[in-house]
């Protein structure tokens, strides 16, 4: 056959699908056991636990609206949407075809689509708009599914929810700013933020000298007029070593003033229309979370107006990040129920030995064990979703919120990574292609431990809190209490759980262990209260009793894994 100007011309050759030499050489076998996508189901009707946490936590008047969100993450689109914006990576532009700097980001459509479709479902902004009890659980219940649908998006939703944590330590900033983050939808045009009907929120903090000591900014920052303080205008010159979404609209940075480290809020353009004096250095070549930008910047002169007391800049951005550690616990809640159900249908869709493979006892262990341990992460991320509802107006759930939040990042998200390679290994190597979504979980999975400060600078947030605000153990200790009613082996972890955090300051060697115990302790506390038995049973008897491995499927006989695993299954 020959090709000319894409045209067949007929040689009087046989066609390839005419042969039978093709035939006999391609059809080779029926393909046979294998499980196919699960799509096209609703990802919030079908999660029967997260249903009950929100009408525990009053969050049932927006149950519509989950019920909506929950098809679009459960849907074939959203899945082909999220595999192209992970497979067709950002781009860094530092010059338009004449020659003009103007350091922008080139995403896949995709991408745009995705971001259009998770900030017109509100999960950036439902907590602030809504002025009722739930509305913080609702969002985060939002969170919780958009994990499961594409996390490169949820990086700048969750910035653009936590921001308004920052702004309001100026009330006039916050005034200006809030009904601009507070729209529904996405618009991507890079202009200036206020030409725009809808706008995102990045952050730049980290620099390379510093990592997590942000005492050691060294970008300086100086008045570019007479007026000084917050909401006075001010230019940056510095580098950061991390920009996450350096195609945010705003973003807020960190600087050094004549009195210390400064917060500041910059826009990404400027009102002619021009970049504002950010210069893109690089794209980082992340392991995963693909079809989000991350960068390295540089400023001069940098057009920012500072944001609450000047010399207070690190306790005014770490406002912002309570919020999105709050939202990394449970982003990897979220991811893990998504590697779960992918497990689940897998090895209940395939046989092996003569009967399905979730049938076996040994994967019915593994599957059970995952189940438990994914519910538990759920209900702690929905609890602590709930103290942001009612901080303001008690302060038991401010102090429970101060010392469980960090706790909660910290433990989640130790966990996801060696859950998303037990779910994955229920897939065989079909699950460790990239055709295949475990793959991108599997490299999603460690993300979240890494932003926000790693492990160990999130357990030294509890020893802090515990030093500053001895009070916040009390809370913990009343809020577990809750649990211990018809538990006495409950009642010992606890009484041990407590002398432990009470000598935490003096035992810093010892934070991961005692935040790891305290995790577990108040994840028991919750399932007893709010989950069935075959649940609460088997997280106590593994977690807390002593009768648990060093891996997944290690529960004790006696379980009913069967219960569980029927209550964490997608009915497809």
């Amino acid at each position: 056959m020959n090709i000319h100007s894409g045209k067949h011309i007929d040689t009087g050759e046989p066609q390839n699908n005419q042969s039978p030499f093709y035939q006999r050489e391609h059809e080779t076998h029926e393909v046979l056991n294998q499980a196919g996508d699960l799509a096209n189901y609703n990802a919030y009707t079908s999660d029967q636990a997260l249903q009950e946490a929100i009408s525990v936590f009053d969050g049932g008047w927006a149950t519509a609206r989950l019920k909506a969100c929950g098809g679009l993450v459960g849907s074939e689109r959203v899945q082909h949407l999220a595999r192209a914006a992970n497979r067709n990576e950002p781009e860094l532009r530092t010059h338009d075809r004449f020659g003009h700097r103007i350091d922008q980001v080139e995403f896949h459509p995709a991408y745009h689509e995705l971001m259009d479709m998770v900030f017109s479902s509100e999960t950036h902004s439902l907590a602030w708009t809504e002025k009722r009890i739930g509305g913080h659980v609702a969002r985060a219940a939002l969170s919780y599914l958009w994990n499961q649908g594409e996390n490169g998006i949820c990086c700048p939703m969750g910035m653009t929810f936590a921001s308004v944590g920052a702004l309001r330590h100026d009330p006039a900033l916050a005034a200006e700013w809030e009904p601009l983050i507070m729209r529904a939808g996405y618009d991507s045009r890079p202009i200036h933020a206020r030409d725009k009907s809808a706008i995102t929120v990045g952050m730049a903090m980290t620099e390379k000298q510093g990592g997590s000591d942000l005492r050691k900014t060294q970008s300086t920052a100086r008045p570019a007029g007479s007026r000084t303080g917050s909401g006075a205008d001010y230019l940056i010159t510095g580098h950061k070593w991390f920009f996450s979404v350096p195609m945010s609209d705003v973003f807020l940075t960190l600087a050094q003033t004549e009195n210390g480290v400064s917060c500041f809020l910059a826009p990404g353009w400027l009102p002619d229309g021009s970049r504002n004096n950010l210069r893109i250095q690089r794209l980082k070549e992340k392991c995963g979370n693909r079809s989000n930008a991350s960068s390295e910047v540089e400023f001069k002169d940098l057009h920012a107006v500072m944001v609450g007391p000047e010399g207070r800049g690190i306790r005014t951005i770490i406002e912002m990040a309570h919020y999105t550690r709050l939202d990394f616990a449970v982003g990897s809640s979220g991811l893990m129920r998504q590697a779960l159900v992918q497990a689940l249908h897998h090895t209940s869709s395939r046989t092996s030995f003569g009967e399905r493979i979730i049938d076996q006892p040994v994967m019915a262990n593994v599957a059970a064990d995952l189940a438990v341990e994914s519910e538990a992460q759920m209900w702690l991320g929905m609890r602590l979703a709930c103290t942001l509802d009612h901080q303001d107006t008690s302060e038991h759930e401010r102090l429970l919120s101060r010392i469980a939040t960090p706790m909660a990042k910290y433990w989640s998200c130790k966990q996801a990574p060696m859950f998303v390679v037990e779910a994955l290994e229920c897939h065989g190597g079909n699950g460790f292609i990239e055709d295949h979504l475990m793959a991108r979980l599997y490299r999603e999975a460690p993300l979240n431990g890494i932003w926000e400060g790693t492990g160990n600078i999130i357990c030294l947030d509890v020893v802090r809190a515990v030093q500053r605000e001895p009070a916040t153990v009390d809370a913990v200790m009343e809020e577990i209490r809750l649990g211990l009613s018809d538990d006495p082996g409950l009642a010992v972890h606890a009484n041990d759980l407590e002398k432990r955090l009470r000598r935490l300051p003096d035992n810093q060697g010892e934070a991961r262990h005692t935040v790891e115990m305290m995790a577990h302790t108040l994840q028991a506390s919750l399932l007893r209260r709010f989950a069935p038995a075959a649940v609460s049973d088997a997280f106590l008897a593994s977690r807390l009793n002593g009768h648990w491995g060093r891996a997944f499927g290690t529960l004790p006989g006696g379980m009913d894994t069967r219960a569980i695993i029927e209550r964490a299954r997608v009915q497809a």
